[in-house]
């Protein structure tokens, strides 16, 4: 696929991706998954953070001061603090940010091994990543297996598992320090119940229509080898034990009998 057929299509998925976000189901979903980061982004510190996806940013409680969003077109862009490029390539020098958000497109991206390493990429050491996606084996998974239309968001896409994601993060040397869920709901009624959701939340039950996955970079600890000392003989001194002085005291020995 060229880069402005690429373009085309992330330009067509993120106008549908808005429409579901405006709507009351995905209204619901987003408040709902803005109280599961919300804990999270209050605890960060940090100069830069970046919103990749195609609802508002989550992120809005978050003390770090300069929030990035994304489009893959300028007419797309919603304000000035946006970057316009292919998530696949993001112009932003390594470990630049402390916290990355990827927000329901690893999905329906043209490349998502691409957009998770360059958002691994762009990652500080002591930053953060989260990644929200949709949960298989949720009331919308399994309502989505029963549709046979996926042409429209939110049932368009790949849907993956935490632990297939845990798989990709291993490697580009991320660890996965927790996955929470969120978006409860009955069969058959909408998202949005306060009750369930805060029952759901509480015991963190693998059944909510949303995952968010919080990761870090794997760190690499130093082993320090130190050099193992020669035990000294009893009531000897250890530098006795050295040729060179061993021989210096005998050549004093040999001059005094001299």
């Amino acid at each position: 696929m060229s880069n402005s057929n690429m373009t085309i299509s992330l330009a067509q998925t993120v106008r549908q991706g808005r429409l579901y976000w405006a709507s009351p189901a995905g209204k619901a979903h987003w408040q709902a998954e803005r109280a599961c980061i919300g804990p999270v982004c209050e605890r960060l510190f940090g100069v830069r953070s970046l919103h990749l996806g195609m609802a508002p940013r989550l992120t809005d409680m978050c003390p770090i001061r300069h929030s990035l969003a994304w489009s893959p077109t300028r007419e797309l862009a919603e304000d000035e603090a946006c970057l316009v490029c292919n998530p696949g390539t993001l112009p932003l020098p390594d470990d630049s940010l402390s916290l990355v958000v990827v927000h329901h497109l690893l999905e329906v991206a043209p490349e998502p091994h691409r957009v998770l390493q360059e958002a691994t990429r762009v990652v500080a050491d002591n930053g953060c990543l989260v990644i929200f996606g949709w949960f298989p084996l949720g009331v919308e998974g399994l309502r989505r297996v029963c549709s046979r239309s996926r042409s429209s968001l939110p049932w368009r896409g790949k849907w993956r598992t935490p632990g297939r994601l845990r798989d990709w993060l291993e490697f580009v040397d991320f660890e996965i320090e927790r996955v929470d869920y969120c978006g409860f709901r009955l069969p058959g009624r909408p998202p949005g119940n306060a009750r369930l959701e805060s029952l759901g939340r509480r015991y963190n039950l693998p059944l909510g229509d949303t995952y968010m996955i919080r990761a870090r970079r794997r760190m690499q600890r130093a082993q320090i080898v130190r050099p193992r000392l020669a035990t000294p003989a009893m009531g000897r001194p250890m530098l006795g034990n050295s040729p060179r002085i061993v021989a210096e005291q005998e050549r004093e020995r040999v001059s005094e009998v001299d």
